[in-house]
Parts: structure tokens; C-alpha cells; sequence
């Protein structure tokens, strides 16, 4: 018999589907491209679930609709109305062009249709019902205008496929994050979620991307935001991007979308980055939206199975007026202030009250508050960190501070004229760390806090928290949930002591529901390396002598004490050898 064997058509048909349907997001995803490209302005996306997973989706649309033949031909792999031959691939326009969305989902599900043409006259529409890929009924069915698709027991016909799925709330994270993207990309239409009748998320139809940016993610937001505009003979760019104090620890809330299409592009991304030059610190990313209308012969996007990567041509020159954009904008606006981009809708959740702003730095008072206040804060994080000596030993070589270096590096000096360059957030990060591990592991609890922090989040960070809870309460977290996607944490891990800064509580949840952690291997290892690092003194925190010393007493006393967490340097060392040739002495 030969190797060599064509596959039978229900095998091809379930490895396609795996291409193009990842999981429930996936399906929420295609159905609702297919509706936009029919023209709807209005889809309700409708979510059921159990305690375990999701169950159905429903997508309703008051776009075109389809004729009985039509609907057939529609689950037919390859079936398109978009393109028609391979010419038309360059000037393309609509989300969905390959016809591979519905026949690869009615391949691993089981996929009722109900749809009739708008403006045909019609009196009846036309309902069919697939298993599996195959039509299994087709019937005459009253029904508006439009198309509605229920989507029921995905993976059922490939279980192992199914065994990979996430938690309930983190695929209800996903599907809320897809339908998100898309209405940023699409404010033509109103986008309404429901998950088991209660309503998640909501849109109105409007061409104002600030409208939308505020109906998801609230005007605490919108006001941090400057709009962006750049054109080129090639290229459209409009958009928001946040002013430096809004910042994230990662790239997951940079939003892009090319010609209607949300699409992720770390190159994008890093020319937004770039617009920032210097106003950022390294280890930070702005939050951004950016809608880019480009020559579609310039995109390729059929580059990816789920269309969500694209390849451009003339990118270095499409993604420098990103960056040229983006810096320009912020040039041209005052980035201190909290005053709104221009005016915006009502917050669709409540929102805390915004502080004062502080005193203007160049005046001698303000600075002289400023530097008390930020020393204040130093002595309080080292004194947490404080534990008896006992019979510890000091692992690192003697060594007396005498100054830092940008605020960043405390420089100290050994007994033997050795010169020591000490990380300062690098060392505090691993006494912190040490600690966190140690109380983590004998239960040491938590600590309340004197008034909770309020948390109101869009439904893909509320679903993700929800799934969180458990994992963040075995970290010494208290977290409750009172009212749609409103949480309030009540204690913190006792070894970050009373926390007084509720942005730090904030930004240490953020980082967690980001992504990177509830992704990691170890997702308790990765709770604690971020309670460490947003517990820490910072780079930039002015130490006094004193303080300078605490540090590396603390420092001594750890187990490991020439790395941080992540494994970055704590202290870097250059002998009197190896200054003497630095300056070629003898």
C-alpha cells in the first residue's frame, strides 16, 4: 500500500476548522465579521453558560440576509460573496473573503441558521440546521430581516480538542476582548453582548471613536487620552493615545485596526511605543487606539488563518509616520493635565472622583513636599521589609553606601576599595520577593485595608478577575464582587503592609488580568514576582544614606541576594584591579 493517501472530506473539514476556530471567541468572531460585512448596524451577541464552560452563542444581525439558496451555498467550504477570483485580493475590503467561517464551525458544532433578505418581499425565511458539516433539516420559518446563528456543543465531534478549552470566565474573557476590538473598529454599528440575560457589554452607533473608547472603557479613560492625526499619500492615521501618566506594563492595550480590520502587529506597536521617546520609562507602554486606513494593495491579509496578522508593504514608511503621529500629538498638548480630548459620553460604570492635580515641581515648596513625600514613601516600603538579623548571614561583602547615581544606583564602596553599583529596585524586589515567599508559604494572611479599592473594569477584565479570585486569595488578596463588572479589594498580601496608594493596588491587578501571569506556567509564582515588583522601591526614589544602608543590610540577608525574581543583576562589582585598568594604571 502506498504512504501516500488523500484524507477523506469530514477530516479535512475538522483540520480547517482548527485553523480557523480556536474556541468560543473564534465563532463570536467570524459571525459577527459575516455581519458586518452584510451591513448590519446593530448585532446582539447572546452567551450561554454553565459553572464550566460556554454553551451556546447566538449572534442576531439586521444586515442583508440571505435567499434559501444562498444559505445552502453559505456552509459550502469556500463559498464566498466577497471575492471572486485571486485579482480581487488587492483591493479588498471586507473582514471576510476565504468562505471557510461557517463551513468550519458547522464542522465541529451544531450550527442552526434562521435568515431572510431584507427588501425582498418575502413573507417567510428560510431555517437550516447543520451537524457536523452536514445539512441535517431545512425549513420554511417566519423571521425579521436578517440573519440570526446559534452555535450549540462546540467540539463535540473532537473531543481532544475541546479538553484544551480555559475556564468558563476566561473564555467569556476572550469572547468579550473579540467583540471589543471590533466595535473600536466598526462605531458604525451597535454592539450589544448578553450573557445568561444579563447584559455585559454595550455600544451605540456612533462615528466618534472617543464615544466608543468611553461607552467600554469608561471617561476616567477618555480623559486621559490626545487625539492623534497623521496622513500621508498612502496612509491615514486617527486615533487616541494616552498621556504618559496612563501607562501599562505591557503592549495589551494598544489597539489597532487596519481598513475596518482589528489586527495585532508588534511592529505597529512598538512605532506607537517609539511616538513616546523618552517621555516613558523603558519598561512602559501608552494605551492607544489607532484606526489606519491604508491602500489595500499595500495589505496583505491573507496571511493568517484567523486574519488577525497582516503583511504591509512599505512598512518602515508606514509605521515611521506612526511614530512621527504619535509624537507630534503629544508635543502639541498639555500632559499634566486631565482635561477631556474634547467632549464625551457619561461613564457607563461608575468612576472615582479624578485627584487634584499637584502643585507645579519648579516652585521651591513644591519640590521641597515632593522630595519629603517620595523619601516618606522609601521609608515606609524598607521598613516593611525589616526582620531581625537572628543568625542570618550577610551573603554579600561588606560594603558602605556613599550616594546614588540618577536615583537609581546606590554606589558603595568594600572594605578591600572594591566598587560596588547596586540596582536598587533590583535588590529591594528580591528582599521583597524572599519575603512574600516565605509568609506566602506559612499562610501569613493578608492585610485589610482601611477603605477598599473600588475597581469598575470592561467585561473581558471582569470576566478574567472573576476566574482569578481563588488564585489572587491564595496570595493574601481579598477581592469581592458587588455590582456589574464593580469589584472591591478589601485586603492586600501582608507583606506589602498598609498599601496607601490605591494605584498600586490597581496596577498590580492590571498586570495579573493582562495576560502574561494567568498565562505563565506557575500562575502563583507569577502573582508573587508581580506583588514583589510593584511593592518595591522604585528607580527614580531618592534614598537618603540611611536608607541607602537599610537596603543593603536587607539585601545581605537573602538567600539570593546577586539576582532579582527575574534573574536582572542586584549588584555589579569592579575590584581595584580592574579600575586601575580602566584609567591604565600600572
Amino acid at each position: 500500500m502506498t504512504k501516500i493517501r488523500v484524507l477523506d472530506p469530514d477530516t479535512v473539514n475538522q483540520i480547517a476548522a482548527g485553523e480557523v476556530v480556536e474556541r468560543p471567541a473564534s465563532v463570536v468572531k467570524e459571525l459577527i465579521e459575516n455581519a458586518i460585512d452584510a451591513g448590519s448596524t446593530s448585532i446582539l451577541i447572546e452567551i450561554t453558560s454553565d459553572m464550566a464552560a460556554v454553551t451556546k452563542i447566538r449572534v442576531t444581525d439586521d444586515g442583508e440576509g440571505m435567499t434559501p439558496e444562498e444559505a445552502v451555498l453559505a456552509f459550502a467550504p469556500h463559498a464566498t460573496s466577497k471575492i471572486r477570483d485571486i485579482a480581487d485580493l488587492s483591493t479588498l475590503r471586507t473582514l471576510g473573503f476565504r468562505g471557510e467561517a461557517l463551513a468550519s464551525i458547522a464542522a465541529v458544532a451544531e450550527v442552526t441558521l434562521v435568515t431572510r433578505p431584507r427588501g425582498s418581499g418575502a413573507l417567510a425565511g428560510t431555517r437550516l440546521v447543520i451537524r457536523g458539516g452536514e445539512i441535517v433539516e431545512k425549513s420554511e420559518v417566519g423571521a425579521p430581516e436578517g440573519t440570526t446563528i446559534i452555535v450549540e456543543h462546540l467540539f463535540y465531534n473532537t473531543p481532544a480538542r475541546r479538553k484544551f478549552l480555559k475556564s468558563r470566565n476566561t473564555e467569556l474573557a476572550h469572547i468579550y476582548a473579540a467583540v471589543e476590538n471590533l466595535a473600536l473598529a466598526h462605531g458604525e454599528v451597535a454592539f450589544r453582548v448578553v450573557q445568561n440575560g444579563k447584559e455585559r457589554l454595550s455600544t451605540q452607533r456612533s462615528r466618534d471613536l472617543l464615544a466608543t473608547i468611553t461607552g467600554l472603557y469608561g471617561a476616567d479613560l477618555a480623559r486621559a487620552l490626545v487625539p492623534v492625526e497623521g496622513r500621508l499619500p498612502i496612509l491615514t492615521i486617527r486615533g487616541y493615545v494616552s498621556r504618559p501618566s496612563e501607562n501599562r506594563g505591557n503592549q495589551s492595550e494598544i489597539y489597532i485596526s487596519i481598513n475596518g480590520r482589528s489586527i495585532s502587529s508588534r511592529q505597529i506597536a512598538a512605532a506607537v511605543r517609539e511616538g513616546y521617546g523618552t517621555l516613558l520609562p523603558k519598561d512602559r507602554y501608552p494605551v492607544a487606539f489607532l484606526d489606519l486606513t491604508i491602500e489595500t494593495d499595500l495589505v496583505d491579509v491573507n496571511v493568517h488563518p484567523t486574519k488577525r496578522e497582516v503583511r504591509l508593504s512599505r512598512e518602515r514608511e508606514i509605521t515611521g509616520a506612526i511614530a512621527t503621529a504619535v509624537g507630534e500629538a503629544l508635543a502639541g498638548h498639555d500632559l499634566l493635565g486631565d482635561a477631556p480630548a474634547e467632549p464625551v459620553q457619561q461613564p457607563l460604570l461608575p468612576q472615582e472622583p479624578v485627584p487634584a492635580p499637584a502643585p507645579a515641581a519648579g516652585e521651591p515648596e513644591a519640590a521641597y513636599t515632593a522630595r519629603h513625600r517620595e523619601l516618606a514613601l522609601s521609608d515606609r516600603q524598607l521598613r516593611r521589609t525589616e526582620t531581625e538579623a537572628g543568625g542570618q548571614e550577610n551573603l554579600l561583602p561588606p560594603m558602605e553606601p556613599i550616594g546614588q547615581v540618577a536615583a537609581t544606583y546606590i554606589v558603595a564602596e568594600g572594605t578591600d576599595g572594591t566598587l560596588y553599583l547596586v540596582d536598587q529596585h533590583a535588590a529591594h524586589e528580591r528582599i521583597l520577593y524572599d519575603q512574600v515567599v516565605e509568609q506566602r508559604d506559612k499562610a501569613a494572611g493578608s492585610q485589610e485595608l482601611i477603605m477598599p479599592v473600588v475597581l469598575s473594569l470592561p467585561p473581558k477584565e471582569s470576566a478574567a478577575l472573576r476566574d482569578a479570585v481563588p488564585l489572587l486569595a491564595g496570595e493574601g488578596f481579598v477581592v469581592e464582587e458587588f455590582g456589574r463588572d464593580t469589584f472591591a479589594v478589601r485586603a492586600v498580601p501582608a507583606a506589602l503592609g498598609a498599601v496607601e496608594d490605591p494605584a498600586s493596588i490597581r496596577e498590580m491587578i492590571a498586570e495579573f488580568l493582562a495576560g502574561e501571569a494567568r498565562a505563565a506556567p506557575d500562575r502563583r509564582e507569577a502573582v508573587t514576582c508581580i506583588i514583589a515588583c510593584r511593592g518595591a522601591v522604585k528607580a527614580g526614589a531618592l534614598l537618603t544614606a540611611e536608607q541607602q544602608k537599610r537596603l543593603l543590610m536587607q539585601l545581605a540577608r537573602t538567600k539570593t541576594p546577586w539576582t532579582c525574581p527575574h534573574g536582572r543583576p542586584t549588584v555589579v562589582a569592579f575590584d581595584k584591579r580592574k579600575l586601575d585598568g580602566l584609567f591604565r594604571r600600572g
